[in-house]
Parts: C-alpha cells; structure tokens; sequence
C-alpha cells in the first residue's frame, strides 16, 4: 500500500492543477505573469581579450590570446594555400595534401599522431579551403607546448605516404560520386561555375573526376613543397595556456622552419553582369533545387558597408522569419526549408537565396523571391522589423564568437580579409548602427535584380516553361557540372 502512495498523490496534484491555475489567472497572481516578456536588454559588445602577436624570423606569424576559464586551449595552424591555387588538372589537389597531413610523419605513423593528441585531451585534424589549409585542434591546458610541437611536426615534416594516397583518393572519388547524386549538391555546383565559369571557386562543389583519377602522391608532394611554408603560415593559440612555455615551444618547433617566398595574392573571379539562367535536367524529379544570386562585396571593401549587407540579408532571407521564408514557406507553402546567405573568399563574395521548392511550384517560388528583393530595394523597412533582425545578428555573432575555437577561426579571418581587431570588436556596434534606409540602398545597389543569376536543377519537362518568363534558358546535364 505504502509503494501507491507517491503515484496517488501525483494524480492528485496532477488533477488539481488546473484548478490552482484557473485560480492563479483570475485572482490577485495574475499579475506576477505579464501577458508580454519583458523587453531585451543592451545589446552587450564583443571584447576580445588582449593577446599578442609577433613574426618569427622566418616569416611565421603567431598570436597567443589567453582567454576563458575552461582549462583546455586551441592551437591552429593557417596556411594560405588553398584550391584557388590548384593550376589547370589540379582539382582537388589542395585537398589531397590536407587529407594526407595527418596520415604520418618522418618519425610518427598515423595511429601515433591520434594516440599522441587523444593523450592529452584532444586531436588533431587537417583541412583544406578555398584559400586555406589548417591544421590543429583542442587540448587541455597543460599539454599545449606539447601540442604545438606535434601540430608542427604534422605541417614541417608530413610523409605523403603512396598507400594512404590511394585511400583517401578512393575517398574522395566516393564523394564525388555521392554529391552528383544529391540535387542540392549540383544547384550550388551549378550556381558557382554559373557565377565563376573556370575560375577555381567554381569546381570544389563537384571535384573533376579526371584530375583525381589522374592525380597521385608525387603530385602532392609536389603541390606540398610549391604552397607550404612559414612565410605563408600563421599559429593561433586561443584559452587557457601557459605563455612562456607556448611561447618557447612556438620558437623551438617552428623556428628553424627553412624561410619560403610569401604567396601572391590570387587573382579573383571576374564579376559577372545581366540575368541568367540555367536549368539542369534531372527527369522525373519531384522538387526543384533553386539558387538565386549574384557576386557582392567581401569584408574588405568596406566593414560598414559588408555589415549592411549581413543585415539585409538577415533581414531578407538569412534568418528563420526573413521575409523570403515567411513568403514561400509559412504563406505560399512551397518549400520547408529556404535561406539566404553571404559567402565570401579572398576578395570576392556573393549572395544567394536557395530553396527545394515543389516541382510545379517552381516558377512561383522564384517569383516571390524576385518579388520580395525588389520590394526591400524600393522601401526600407520599419524600425520594428530591423531591430529584431540586428537584435538577432547581434546575439548570435557574440555567441559564435565567444569560444577558444570561435576567436581563432575569426582572428584567421580578420587576417585573410586585411581587418583589424576593430571590425571584430565593433561588429555590433555596427549592426545596430545600420539604418532602414541603408538597408534599402544595400538591396538596391548590391542585390540587383536584374543581375541575378537563377538555377534550378529539377525535370526539365515540368519545370522549363515556367523560367521561360524570367531570361532564355541554358538547359544543361549533370555531367556538364565540373
């Protein structure tokens, strides 16, 4: 009997709560709920702690920025070597020798270099970028020295061995192969060689399936050796770290690091003007993968401007109640997942709207996004509705950003676009100091509708009538997409 007693007096209070409640609502407690939540309060700045930064004589750049409470720190190495430098038959190249850094050393194998990094409270990882490689990882405090010294071993003295070659070759064939069957993965193939044509920043959507099955371990080496060396790389160490001994080990490990030549700056896509579209055939599809875009700014035109141009696309299509997304999803249902962003690299950006929109929706969805960006270009919105947009951008870039991993990721790119801390530290200033009427003008100006370049890969049967309206279509294959 004693074993009933707790479960019965739990349908008693469950039996007596709405009572209580209708009881709370109409007498004196009422008030203790107001029927609004109570105003947001000042928007809180981002304050980056103080570090510091110096070069090493060989041209290795290095910033140590002792931050939070967490005893754990991230170390990251940049290296300004990407797919932008991959030369003609080189597709893919740059991420073959990032996938292959961590596959052994001169004097560790790779099951070492893991054991080695899961030995103190972390692990290590490469990759490659369009105009970056990085190697590093996260670590408990006490073990950084040590693990600048491994993430330095990983970089300098790399084996590229032939038989880890093949493998992640082989991986990377398998992905390839996965994206040409994912229509989402060829819309954004598509759009970018629509916006770049052979430029770089075009063909790592959908690697060339040539240029990897061609490729093999002397060429990396050799794409190693041309793009790899300390004039060109940058060492972020972000938390909770010892300085001196960080410091000393920074110079033992990569001080005698043989100077190279700094790398030019590559030379970036050619914008280009006039509406365009582009229809790839994928028969009997039952949706339709949209892009919608344009080449815009990037970050180092100009900060205020490049914020402006955040917020309006917050304000646009970027957020969840964008006014694109409240369009064709809450109203017109004709898609369950759209959004807008900026994508930049060094010296180029663009904007794009993307959407899986219902086969026979296809037209109108594109319709409505036209609609909604010529509507922003020619009357700003209302103060109610910008700030909650910059209240929104304001909270989310102070949480991205308030981590070991978040300030070294931006410090690597504040260096790659030429900011300075300011941009990083006056981000929500100059959110909040953006206007209705500068949102307008950025929709304007950057956001042209008569530039815009609009792609869609679905069934060419249902679908090519209704882009007839918006420019001559440019129907191509799957295949055409490298």
């Amino acid at each position: 009997m004693t074993r009933l007693l707790p479960a019965l007096a739990l349908l008693l209070l469950a039996a007596l709560a709405p009572t209580a409640s209708a009881q709370t609502s109409a007498g004196e407690g009422a008030a203790s709920f107001p029927a609004t939540p109570p105003a947001p309060g000042p928007p809180r700045p981002f304050d980056l702690p103080e570090g510091r930064t110096f070069t090493l004589d060989n041209g290795l750049g290095v910033t140590l920025v002792p931050y939070g409470a967490i005893p754990k720190a991230n170390v990251l190495a940049v290296v300004r070597v990407g797919n932008v430098d991959e030369g003609p038959g080189q597709n893919s190249l740059a991420d073959l020798t990032a996938d292959l850094l961590t596959e052994g050393t001169e004097t560790l194998s790779a099951e070492e270099i893991a054991e080695a990094a899961a030995a103190m409270g972390g692990a290590i990882s490469a990759g490659a970028g369009l105009d970056q490689t990085t190697v590093g990882g996260r670590v408990l405090a006490e073990f950084v020295p040590e693990f600048v010294r491994l993430t330095a071993d990983v970089l300098r003295r790399p084996a590229l061995p032939d038989d880890a070659f093949e493998r992640v070759r082989r991986d990377r064939l398998r992905a390839a192969a996965v994206g040409r069957s994912q229509p989402g993965t060829v819309a954004l193939a598509a759009f970018r060689k629509t916006l770049y044509g052979d430029h770089p920043y075009a063909s790592v959507v959908l690697p060339v399936a040539a240029d990897l099955e061609a490729a093999d371990a002397d060429a990396v080496r050799a794409f190693y050796e041309a793009h790899v060396g300390p004039a060109r790389t940058h060492l972020y160490v972000v938390g909770q770290f010892d300085e001196g001994e960080t410091e000393a080990a920074v110079r033992q490990a990569f001080g005698d690091w043989a100077a190279d030549v700094a790398p030019a700056d590559p030379t970036p896509p050619e914008a280009r003007a006039g509406r365009r579209v582009v229809l790839v055939d994928q028969p009997g599809a039952a949706q339709s993968n949209v892009y919608v875009g344009l080449p815009t700014i990037d970050p180092s035109a100009d900060a205020d401007d490049y914020v402006a141009l955040q917020v309006t696309d917050a304000l646009l299509g970027g957020s969840f109640g964008s006014r694109i997304t409240r369009n064709i999803r809450e109203d017109k249902g004709y898609t369950y997942s759209p959004g807008s962003s900026v994508s930049v690299r060094f010296r180029d950006g663009y904007w794009a709207e993307s959407a899986a929109v219902v086969t026979e929706s296809t037209g109108p969805a594109i319709r409505e996004i036209l609609y909604e960006i010529d509507s922003l270009a020619t009357t700003p919105p209302s103060a109610d509705e910008l700030e909650g947009i910059q209240n929104y951008l304001a909270g989310t870039f102070v949480l991205q950003n308030s981590s070991p991993g978040g300030i070294a990721a931006f410090l690597a790119f504040l260096d790659l676009h030429g900011l300075d801390r300011d941009y990083l530290e006056g981000y929500v200033q100059r959110v909040y100091a953006v206007t209705p009427d500068d949102v307008q003008r950025t929709a304007r100006d950057l956001l042209r509708s008569d530039d815009l370049a609009i792609v869609v890969v679905g069934d060419r049967a249902a679908v090519e009538e209704q882009l007839a309206p918006f420019d001559d279509v440019t129907v191509e294959t799957v295949d055409a997409i490298e």
